[in-house]
């Protein structure tokens, strides 16, 4: 009986049953253990099907039921894609890097053409974020030196292709990582990666460091000047509270740059200002840490971003902030607070300015309602949590299962949120302009009176009679002459 073709069909049947040999992660529950690819199909919810080969040799309905079907990443032009490290639509960043690693970086696709931009305009930004600022940053020295690898031409104009953005490493001590190499950190995620991948960077804890967010601040210091370029659109953060120290005399409406950066703590206000910095210092000398909260606004924000009903611009704004490394809340407009008045109390009124047009007379939604913007100043708060490595002992686990205790090295700020600032700013711009560039493609492709560059294309010396023979003002490229004469001196 064993050597008849459906003993022999039952047999492959068995065989392509039998557990999975990949092992499972060390701290995977015995009742995961015996996963089988019978089960996996099961739970695929997937017809079970023969092959070709066997259903032209055994047409039975038996066969058809025994045989196993592939699962989905077994199929040809099938696979699963993780897209953890890119963000956005038409104005896509994808960062790279690792703390302890060669360097970091990010590769920003969907920059429009004819953009001047220099390498010190993300260097500015990058000066803003990099450590060893202050007493109150982590010591860790690095100068963040930026290199525009791509995607910006000979004369500082981007080119439309990928702009690539590299930061190289030079300040790092992975040697202060000796203790964390087998012990879990409290409340960091070299448990949860472990649990992700089975493996991690161990020195200053890969991807999950902040200093992945580099490659945003680049990013977004092009989506800054994109948004400054077309709409005069200014984005500004600054730390509104050091744990339990708010900062009061902001006004939302005047205050600037220069405000915020006055002092270590990020804090347009002086007098809150030095309480959070001695709030910071308290927790610094005993080897402890303490969060905060930065309040960004945003000012002259186009009107009409934000695709209801699941890309509102609230919605991608909270996802944009979330994805920082240590934030634990968001809220926007009266956020939470918005619970406790009523409908009457919170409703923005509409009046009709005559230099602006229509405006509310209050501000609680936020510059946002229906998950559109409305033209108003854009407020929104961002919680960040404690720095979750201390060097004060701490009860933990190691990658054995065995409970031990952790006293942590290494270099770390003791508050997040003066290093914040910018991280923020970053991110808003980038869903700000990732909209922006929605809302052209879609509402305003149609009504316009001239289409020729879109059908023509935008070298118009190579079809408008006005503009041949090249007079190198036709939409910002450069005449031949000029463009002869860079290149030799390049």
């Amino acid at each position: 009986r064993t050597s008849t073709p459906c003993a022999r069909l039952r047999e492959r049947h068995a065989s392509a049953s039998g557990a999975l040999s990949t092992p499972p992660p060390p701290f995977a529950s015995r009742a995961h253990s015996h996963v089988t690819m019978a089960s996996v199909t099961a739970v695929a919810g997937a017809p079970v099907a023969a092959p070709a080969s066997l259903r032209r040799r055994h047409r039975g309905a038996a066969a058809l039921r025994l045989a196993p079907r592939p699962v989905a990443s077994q199929r040809r032009g099938m696979s699963v894609r993780a897209m953890g490290s890119s963000f956005g639509r038409m104005f896509r960043v994808t960062t790279f890097g690792e703390s302890h690693g060669g360097g970091v970086g990010c590769v920003v696709d969907g920059v429009p053409p004819k953009l001047e931009l220099t390498r010190e305009e993300l260097q500015f930004e990058l000066d803003r974020r990099r450590p060893g600022q202050s007493r109150i940053t982590t010591p860790r020295n690095e100068e963040d030196s930026c290199e525009i690898l791509s995607g910006v031409g000979l004369d500082g104009i981007t080119l439309g292709t990928p702009i690539a953005v590299l930061v190289r490493n030079k300040d790092h001590r992975s040697q202060d990582y000796g203790e964390i190499a087998v012990a879990y950190r409290p409340s960091h995620a070299d448990a949860t990666y472990d649990m992700k991948y089975g493996v991690r960077a161990i020195a200053g804890g890969g991807r999950s460091s902040a200093r992945e967010t580099i490659g945003r601040v680049a990013a977004g210091a092009i989506a800054k000047k994109i948004l400054k370029q077309i709409a005069g659109t200014e984005i500004l953060a600054y730390v509104s509270q050091v744990k339990d120290v708010v900062a009061t005399g902001v006004n939302h409406e005047t205050f600037t740059m220069d405000d915020v950066e006055a002092n270590i703590a990020r804090c347009p206000d002086a007098e809150s200002a030095d309480r959070m910095i001695e709030a910071i210092d308290k927790v610094r000398v005993k080897g402890d840490s303490c969060g905060g909260v930065v309040t960004c606004v945003v000012r002259g924000c186009p009107r009409g971003l934000g695709a209801p009903v699941f890309d509102k611009l609230e919605a991608d704004l909270a996802k944009a902030m979330l994805s920082l490394p240590a934030t634990k809340g968001f809220e926007i407009g009266s956020g939470f607070e918005g619970v406790n008045t009523t409908g009457k109390e919170h409703n923005d009124e509409f009046y009709m300015d005559p230099k602006t047009g229509i405006r509310t007379r209050t501000n609680r939604s936020g510059g946002i309602q229906g998950g559109i913007s409305n033209g108003e100043i854009i407020e929104l708060k961002i919680a960040f949590k404690p720095t979750s490595t201390i060097t004060q002992p701490q009860n933990t686990v190691n990658r054995d299962g065995v409970d031990v205790e952790l006293k942590a090295k290494g270099r770390h700020d003791p508050c997040v949120v003066p290093r914040a600032v910018p991280m923020v700013e970053s991110m808003v711009a980038l869903v700000l302009v990732d909209h922006l560039m929605m809302q052209y493609a879609q509402c305003n492709l149609l009504g316009q009176e001239d289409y020729s560059n879109l059908v023509m294309g935008n070298m118009k010396t190579l079809y408008d009679p006005a503009f041949i023979g090249g007079d190198g003002k036709s939409g910002g490229e450069m005449s031949t002459k000029d463009m002869s004469a860079a290149f030799s001196e390049d």
